[in-house]
């Protein structure tokens, strides 16, 4: 057989997805699929309806594990885990996100602290507050919810905050560590998104991925995990990956998402992906988060993504809703870092 058919060969068997014929396949369909994936409709062999990853369902059983393990922590004597948040003033939605990973932390039976502060406060006064809690022993998972206000830098909250308890995963040396594969915390947003991809049983390996938005704390991130070489253990998605923003040209926009196999947006442009931007059986992750107002209730407002969810949901194969989706599974996600954190399972230097 020729050269250029052994190519032909392979490349069909890795398309079809064929673990015993293709070595190089390594992902492998969990046996949990279809525990978090709801509302199928199938109409012959050709599909009418995408099926919901259900963010709410996953991120209950990763909270059920999440306090197994913490349940066996106290039993055995030991204090539990404990997570810290401080609130820099008093933004509507910072404050919802907050109340969620509290009632999340309380169901685990991880501890939490938050710590509130004015909106007036220097950033020298937050940055002290920060080097406090970092040599406080008995905090392990410590963060400033962003954003922070106009007259504080993040870059420097977040690097303020001690890599070994930075669940977050903004330090700049968790960051550096996530880009090349080392053991690292990686940001619960794109830990969320891959969990959540990778309990569809949809395989990532050498598929074309779409990541719209490339914002440092969610869409980069989230494009470094899916091209990510996942030899090094550390769950990352080997798919070919194209990041598109706020510059790409519309025509441009449209070429890479209608040639994608995944489509990850977070950009919070309500409607920016529509039906005749996707293929069929595309899988697609919503992390966009808007509020516009309600037609059907006057004088009300309801929540909706980036995605136009009618029309691409009778396109795609899996779907995430806005909301329910992403945003419970994060939060999970957060507090199997605290997790972590509490056990030390990852290493840095000059930790004290």
């Amino acid at each position: 057989m020729t050269s250029s058919a052994l190519l032909r060969r392979f490349l069909l068997q890795c398309a079809n997805y064929a673990p015993a014929r293709c070595g190089l396949h390594r992902h492998r369909i969990p046996a949990t699929v279809g525990m978090f994936c709801k509302n199928v409709h199938l109409a012959s062999e050709q599909r009418s309806s995408a099926q919901l990853i259900d963010g709410k369902a996953i991120a209950k059983d990763i909270k059920n594990k999440v306090k197994a393990e913490v349940d066996q922590i106290t039993q055995s004597g030991a204090r539990p885990p404990q997570l810290t948040v401080v609130l820099v003033g008093s933004d509507p939605a910072s404050v919802v996100y907050v109340s969620n990973k509290v009632k999340a932390a309380q169901y685990t039976g991880i501890t939490s602290d938050t710590i509130r502060l004015p909106d007036t406060i220097t950033e020298e006064e937050l940055l002290k507050e920060i080097q406090i809690l970092n040599k406080d022993p008995g905090v392990d998972g410590l963060l400033v919810q962003l954003p922070v206000p106009s007259h504080i830098r993040e870059r420097m909250v977040c690097d303020a905050v001690a890599p070994h308890k930075d669940v977050d995963g903004f330090n700049t040396m968790n960051i550096g560590r996530f880009c090349v594969d080392e053991k690292s915390f990686v940001p619960a947003t794109p830990a969320a998104v891959m969990e959540m991809i990778r309990r569809s049983g949809v395989s990532t390996f050498g598929k074309n991925a779409v990541v719209c938005g490339r914002s440092k704390n969610v869409g980069l991130p989230i494009a470094i995990f899916l091209h990510g070489d996942e030899a090094n253990g550390n769950n990352a998605g080997d798919a070919t990956t194209t990041i598109c923003h706020r510059y790409t040209p519309p025509d441009q926009l449209t070429y890479y998402t209608k040639n994608a196999d995944f489509i990850i947006t977070a950009t919070g442009v309500p409607n920016l992906i529509t039906a005749d931007m996707v293929k069929e059986g595309v899988v697609v992750i919503d992390v966009g988060i808007t509020r516009i107002p309600d037609p059907s209730r006057p004088s009300k407002t309801k929540l909706v993504g980036d995605v136009d969810f009618e029309g691409v949901s009778q396109k795609a194969s899996f779907i995430t809703p806005v909301p329910g989706g992403v945003g419970p599974v994060t939060v999970a996600m957060l507090m199997r870092n605290t997790l972590l954190a509490y056990k030390k399972d990852i290493e840095f230097p000059n930790m004290n």
